[in-house]
């Protein structure tokens, strides 16, 4: 018998342990919002980033805070406001005195340099000042001038947008868009947990957070996620589910020739796929099945869709058109 099975048994175990323990830290502080709070997780050891979106209020900020409390990890929080300047984010240059009378320049780091960053309201900042993290959400490292700075692993970016009805809002780039890994939307909760948050909120004591994982632990947790196998037939799965949104080819869903302007990247199917492991981490398997595959299309394809005008005209939600994709896919595996 190979020892490799064994090993990896008990790697995937005390990664299921690491989650849970996390996971139910955060949900002391975090009433309800349960697949807010393991999406969020999720995003976190797959190495990308998540964009909450909701109207205020709903507990977005609070849920980064609590996650910086539960990670022992450098956390930075950058407020998006319209007069935001790419270098409030990035850092600049700035010239120094020298001891012998001289001067030269020195390079202040900016809010970007941490292992987590809570960029609140980002949709509040201009695109150019939103454009400003694409180097770093993709490569992890920023350029200032001739000179590039890398970045600490991990490096997580946590977003949180209002709905663009609001006013005072502007749209994410497409580019950007494209650079998280999940976007999760942010509901108001139901009756029972508006008491529960009053409880916890307007009483003498709170719930005590305990850290739970560091920066080293997090980054080997994510070798782990991508050691998991996938056979080819789940890949194909996640394949077709991603061209299924492309209009106008051999492949595409009816919906998405009528409704859709431009379908996911590659970068969607490389979400489906990394984020689909460590949903079968999480269900106690080392293997990718089709139901891992189709429990995390919607949070990564969503905003993935750009729809054409007829599709903005009807008002349709993306939802729905994955949902039915991921259907219409579903059947013609039987």
């Amino acid at each position: 018998m190979s020892t490799v099975a064994p090993i990896a048994e008990h790697q995937a175990a005390e990664f299921r342990d690491t989650f849970n323990r996390a996971k139910a830290e955060v949900m002391k502080m975090i009433v309800g919002h349960n697949d807010i709070v393991e999406g969020t997780l999720i995003c976190l050891l797959a190495g990308g980033h998540a964009l909450l979106e909701g109207v205020p209020g709903l507990g977005k900020t609070m849920l980064v805070r609590v996650l910086s409390d539960v990670l022992d990890l450098q956390f930075s929080r950058i407020q998006f406001t319209p007069d935001l300047m790419p270098a409030d984010i990035l850092g600049t240059n700035v010239v120094l005195e020298t001891d012998k009378g001289g001067r030269v320049f020195e390079f202040q780091p900016g809010p970007i340099f941490a292992n987590l960053i809570l960029a609140d309201e980002i949709n509040r900042a201009t695109p150019k000042t939103q454009s400003a993290l694409l180097e770093a959400m993709q490569e992890q490292h920023v350029t200032i001038g001739r000179t590039t700075y890398q970045l600490k692993l991990p490096f997580f970016v946590m977003a949180t947008q209002n709905p663009l009805e609001m006013e005072g809002t502007y749209p994410l780039p497409e580019a950007q868009m494209d650079r998280f890994l999940f976007k999760l939307k942010v509901t108001y909760p139901t009756a029972d947990e508006f008491h529960t948050i009053l409880d916890r909120t307007t009483q003498a004591t709170q719930p005590e957070i305990t850290k739970v994982v560091d920066a080293e632990r997090i980054v080997e947790m994510r070798r782990i996620v991508r050691e998991v196998p996938i056979a080819r037939h789940v890949q194909d799965f996640a394949v077709r589910l991603v061209m299924a949104t492309h209009p106008g080819t051999a492949t595409s869903h009816p919906l998405a020739t009528k409704y859709v302007r431009y379908g996911a990247s590659p970068r969607g199917a490389q979400g489906l796929v990394i984020t689909a492991k460590i949903r079968a981490l999480l269900q106690g398997r080392f293997n990718v099945s089709r139901d891992d595959i189709r429990e995390v299309a919607l949070p990564t394809l969503r905003h993935r869709l750009l729809l054409n005008f007829e599709g903005e005209a009807q008002g349709l939600d993306t939802d729905n058109i994955i949902t039915e994709i991921v259907k219409a896919t579903k059947e013609n595996d039987k």
